[in-house]
């Protein structure tokens, strides 16, 4: 069956059945959920196939479990979504009742990246559900097992009419996005949001759309602690530092480099103490993206910046195939390519500032990134970097987290995405808000139908008054 055959498919399938109940909904979740703790092991090992290497805590943690607990904030919170909002009706109104009801778009697509090939797969499906969707899924070529196991586990738990899983190459995926969905859900690098967006708009598909960019963390002047460094380098370097949300580059004050790079080189020993090679650390996802890791930091090197190795690097160790060790560079120019590209990996270039106002300057500068970190105390410098700079979100004392917290919208702005995923914006996002007027027997109209005349002009009179 083609693309264009299975959308065909799910959309009579919608017609014909209508939106389904929220009981429908939640067994739809909790088959979901139980399929995904099912497959478990087998999930970590395909991960890891796709990538060289990937230490299965990391995709329980940073994969299976965020996704499980998105399905479970979704079985708490479906009824509260679900319920028609009351609006407020205008006094010439009010002998009737306003209010809002979020009904399913139809069909959903989404293309889901190979950095997390579970859980951007999988809780835009969930969300999906959970709105009352149909949903067809087409996840990253780079990740064959994976995909083939989503695709085979799906299918166990759905007819091909309410979920259907689409495999292959950019071909396909250009395909894909060309279909007529109700709303499609890409989530990728910005080069491939443009091209999505421009071919969605040929049939004028609503988009959700999770880019990237270069996401800052920026330290306080003199509150380096070890548990903020160590907060750092568990979000620059988990998966590799393939992760859209990562700490791109580091602001610090220019007193403070030092410090910080001993406090980075400890945390990382610490976690990794049998160096890159170790079961712990994660390989990069093909030789053509190590490759454009390593042109980045020769780039660097070659225009003057400081390379820093951090961390174990016993000279004994096998050498692990896609592997990049952790790697500090220091004061890499503005027309570094890697201070102009997405790094996706576990290289860190470190900037250093005199006040804080430079550090915001240096930010917005660029385009508004998807995330911002800021390690320091309350206080009036940091309540002028978060007013003063525009971001997808922000983790403050921490990286990484705000993405776990299924009551808060996640999405970019700009460059870095339009739309959210999660909380109650994400169930709306694929959603129609329908309004719904509800007028008495008596009406407002009534005063104002022709033959018009003196009764007219008097209500008009009053309705247009000046305040």
């Amino acid at each position: 069956m083609t693309m264009e055959q299975r959308l065909a498919a799910q959309r009579r399938a919608f017609l014909r059945d209508g939106a389904p109940t929220i009981a429908q909904r939640k067994d739809a979740l909790r088959r979901l959920r139980s399929a995904i703790l099912t497959e478990r092991s087998a999930l970590t090992a395909a991960v890891s196939a796709d990538f060289g290497h990937r230490s299965p805590y990391e995709t329980d943690i940073l994969e299976i479990l965020v996704t499980v607990q998105a399905i479970d904030y979704l079985l708490r919170n479906l009824k509260r979504f679900m319920q028609p909002e009351r609006r407020h009706v205008a006094l010439p109104y009010q002998a009737g009742r306003a209010y809002v009801q979020y009904q399913p778009k139809g069909v959903v697509g989404v293309m889901a990246p190979w950095n997390y090939p579970l859980s951007l797969t999988l809780i835009p499906l969930a969300t999906a559900l959970a709105a009352g969707n149909r949903a067809m899924l087409k996840p990253s070529e780079l990740t064959p097992h994976t995909s083939q196991l989503i695709e085979t586990m799906l299918a166990a738990q759905f007819p091909a009419d309410k979920v259907a899983v689409v495999t292959g190459g950019p071909e396909i995926g250009a395909r894909f996005s060309e279909l007529a969905f109700d709303h499609l859900v890409f989530t990728g690098s910005t080069a491939i949001g443009r091209q999505v967006m421009q071919t969605a708009a040929k049939n004028l598909v609503p988009l959700t759309l999770e880019l990237g960019g270069k996401s800052p963390a920026v330290m306080a002047r003199d509150a380096l602690t070890a548990r903020d460094v160590n907060s750092l380098a568990f979000g620059k370097l988990s998966n590799a530092g393939q992760t859209c949300i990562a700490p791109d580059y580091l602001l610090i004050h220019q007193n403070d480099v030092e410090n910080f790079i001993a406090l980075y080189d400890a945390a990382v020993k610490a976690f990794y103490p049998t160096g890159p090679t170790g079961s712990d650390y994660g390989a990069i996802i093909s030789d053509r993206h190590y490759q454009r890791l390593q042109d980045l930091l020769a780039d660097a090197q070659a225009r003057g910046a400081r390379i820093v190795p951090v961390g174990h690097r016993p000279e004994s160790a096998s050498e692990r195939a896609k592997t990049l060790a952790p790697t500090l560079i220091v004061g890499a120019p503005d027309d570094s390519r890697i201070m102009q590209e997405e790094i996706f990996g576990p290289l860190l270039p470190v900037r250093t500032y005199a006040a804080i106002d430079e550090a915001i300057e240096l930010i917005n500068a660029g385009p508004r990134p998807l995330a911002l970190y800021y390690f320091g105390p309350a206080g009036a410098e940091r309540e002028r970097l978060l007013a003063r700079t525009t971001s997808g979100n922000v983790s403050v004392n921490t990286t990484l987290l705000h993405f776990a917290q299924d009551d808060l919208p996640f999405g970019g702005i700009g460059p870095s995405g339009m739309g959210a995923c999660h909380g109650i914006e994400g169930f709306r996002a694929l959603s129609h808000a329908k309004g719904v007027f509800i007028q008495s027997r008596w009406h407002f109209t009534d005063l104002l139908r022709a033959p018009f005349g003196k009764l007219a002009d008097a209500v008009l009179k009053i309705m247009l008054r000046r305040r």
